[in-house]
């Protein structure tokens, strides 16, 4: 161990080119025969989603095929999110959404792709799911109505077509077959609800002209999800009319009661930002396997008397169940120091699939100490992951000057979103260089409950500021943190957050903003049709909120920014456009205030390329560094405007 370093300029053996490579993306996954098989996002190939398989030879790098290849994408636009951008059959055929024109497409491995969709405009395809011998899929068309026109489809695999399964909503999502093929369950909501606000489960017969004696589950005021069939006449699914999201259990028959398995103060369910989300799984042997979330994610096995066991699954974050194939399942999430999928036997074991973490070792990655700090509105959950470095003696009270080390206050982004405490590379690249980080849950995040995050509804840029805001203050209340060196940073609507915390408070020394609403009007003018209505519960519907769109906005109370800011934004977002962030740029330059303002080209909503990964992560260390007054070894300082 060397001498006390100031805080901020520890030398670490985690690079940003490792702290980017050490967490890839993993979108999907499912069993294939006697195969795994997953989605991947590779930044070192612009980003785009690859198709992997692991052969039953066994483990290992020898083992790891790739199914999906270059310059083939596997990515859907539906909701601008996505999900579900691929499936597989039993035999061993790839079924996929290309980015470039959104059409479905099938493939062999070793083969060619053949298109099975037709290119017909604007028409986007998502959710893919291989059941009972049909590929169904939410499709999306945008011709100029004032809604896009979304319906649940049959593919046909062999190219002859698309037939309409079920329509007639705004949104559509989760289809469901029983077994036999003969019903579908699905889930649908409408403008200006989101799917955590109202949704309906609406089962029926498919019909030669679509569904049948359709019937809706539930009451239409809560937020029910993933239907899925247990038997030819009943239906599991996840709904929230006690304030938990819990799984319950219906006949799949018009005015039939429903009853809770297993009651638990935990979630099982979260926000449908992506289509394909999976929280439980039937299991062939009778258990259901799912997640559970109160701050952090567990995974559960139910018995048929409704009593849960722990899976000891090293994922606490983002836990999703992808697949499930008897009494097996495939499992994906965050654990410390990585994202992985893991195949959990019968018996509870859960072995690593794939996935990737730092190698450096546990020393270097803090533990996170989950913490409630008592706000204005309630009291306010967040993680604190202080610095560490095994090699570094901390310069802090107990060492020599007394120093309290910089801290970063995360914001995620959503805002209906959620982060579960799991150090991952990226919080192990500012910790294990003596940069402390805290990452809230403010009110509005799932994870704790609908009364949670309803805390926010009608008060984003007020609730959400506050309670971050007091986090901060929390962890200097506590003698953890340097109260004059306090950054804010977040993406999208946690941008949002960190602009209205710079112009509300003065909490705050810095700011970093990756594609932040700077705007609500604008944003509220220029989003997609997924998001068109989601200000409405947030602030209040226009016209007639107009006045409290203008109090809130960053841009509206722009003679308040006084503290330095960087400014990250992709050139092709279509969620958050640059012109937000480049108003926010021109209002800084106007009032002399220091600040950096970074274009990626190529990147949208969200950054996927390794190159904009790596330098998105040392511009954000360099600036601290200048800010506030610490060198930053490996990495050039960075310059503001």
């Amino acid at each position: 161990m060397v001498d006390a370093l100031p805080y901020g300029s520890w030398p670490s053996p985690l690079s940003a080119e490792i702290a980017t490579a050490a967490s890839p993306r993993l979108e999907g996954a499912a069993f294939v025969g006697d195969e795994i098989w997953w989605g991947e996002s590779v930044a070192s190939e612009g980003g785009r989603t690859a198709v992997r398989r692991r052969t039953a030879s066994g483990a290992g790098s020898a083992a790891v095929e790739t199914v999906l290849p270059e310059p083939w994408n596997a990515r859907s636009r539906v909701h601008e999110y996505g999900g579900g951008s691929w499936a597989a059959t039993g035999d061993g055929r790839l079924f996929f959404v290309e980015k470039t024109d959104q059409r479905v497409w099938a493939l062999r491995p070793g083969g060619q792709p053949t298109p099975l969709t037709f290119d017909d405009g604007d028409v986007r395809y998502g959710g893919l799911s291989w059941q009972e011998g049909m590929l169904l899929a939410v499709r999306e068309a945008h011709d100029g109505s004032a809604v896009p026109r979304r319906a649940i489809v049959a593919v046909s695999p062999a190219g002859e077509g698309v037939t309409v399964v079920a329509e007639g909503s705004d949104f559509v999502a989760q289809p469901a077959l029983s077994p036999g093929g003969d019903r579908i369950a699905w889930v649908a909501w409408d403008h200006p609800d989101m799917p955590w606000d109202r949704t309906r489960i609406h089962v029926g017969r498919i019909g030669a002209d679509g569904v049948e004696d359709r019937v809706t589950i539930g009451s239409g005021e809560t937020a029910a999800l993933q239907p899925v069939w247990s038997s030819a006449d009943e239906i599991l699914y996840v709904d929230d009319p006690g304030g938990r999201w819990n799984i319950r259990r219906a006949r799949a028959d018009a005015g039939s009661p429903s009853e809770q398995v297993a009651p638990a103060e935990a979630d099982t369910g979260g926000p449908l930002w992506v289509l394909g989300t999976r929280w439980f799984a039937p299991l062939a042997d009778g258990r259901i396997l799912a997640v559970r979330t109160d701050g952090a994610d567990e995974l559960v096995s139910i018995d048929p008397g409704g009593v849960a066991t722990t899976i000891g699954v090293p994922a606490r974050s983002r836990v999703q169940i992808e697949d499930v194939s008897g009494s097996r399942a495939l499992v994906s999430g965050a654990a410390p120091g990585m994202s992985g999928i893991w195949v959990v036997e019968e018996d509870g074991t859960a072995d690593l699939v794939c996935g990737g973490g730092f190698d450096g070792g546990d020393a270097w990655l803090p533990s996170a100490r989950a913490v409630t700090y008592a706000g204005p509105h309630g009291p306010v959950h967040a993680f604190d992951f202080p610095p560490t470095n095994p090699e570094v003696r901390r310069p802090g009270p107990e060492g020599s000057g007394g120093e309290l080390p910089p801290y970063l206050v995360w914001v995620h982004g959503g805002p209906t979103a959620h982060v579960g405490g799991v150090a991952d590379s990226r919080i192990a690249y500012f910790t294990s260089r003596g940069i402390g980080v805290l990452d809230v849950n403010y009110g509005g995040s799932t994870g704790y409950g609908r009364p949670y995050r309803e805390r926010l509804r009608g008060l984003w840029g007020v609730v959400d500021v506050d309670d971050v805001a007091a986090a901060a203050q929390g962890l200097v209340a506590e003698g953890r943190a340097d109260p004059d060196r306090l950054a804010i940073e977040g993406g999208s609507a946690g941008g949002w957050t960190v602009l209205a915390a710079l112009v509300g408070t003065d909490v705050f020394r810095a700011g970093v903003s990756r594609y932040g609403v700077g705007d609500a009007r604008a944003l509220a003018a220029d989003t997609h049709d997924f998001e068109a209505r989601y200000l409405d519960g947030l602030i209040g519907p226009l016209p007639d909120a107009e006045e409290l769109y203008l109090e809130r906005s960053p841009l509206g109370r722009a003679e308040r920014f006084r503290v330095p800011l960087l400014l990250l934004q992709g050139a092709e977002d279509a969620v958050v456009p640059p012109a937000q962030s480049e108003a926010i740029r021109d209002a800084l330059a106007e009032r002399g205030v220091p600040h950096a303002y970074v274009l990626y080209e190529g990147e949208g909503h969200g950054f996927r390329r390794s190159e904009t990964l790596v330098h998105a992560l040392e511009t954000e260390l360099a600036f601290l560094g200048q800010v506030f007054g610490f060198e930053t070894p490996g990495v050039a300082p960075l310059v503001l405007d």
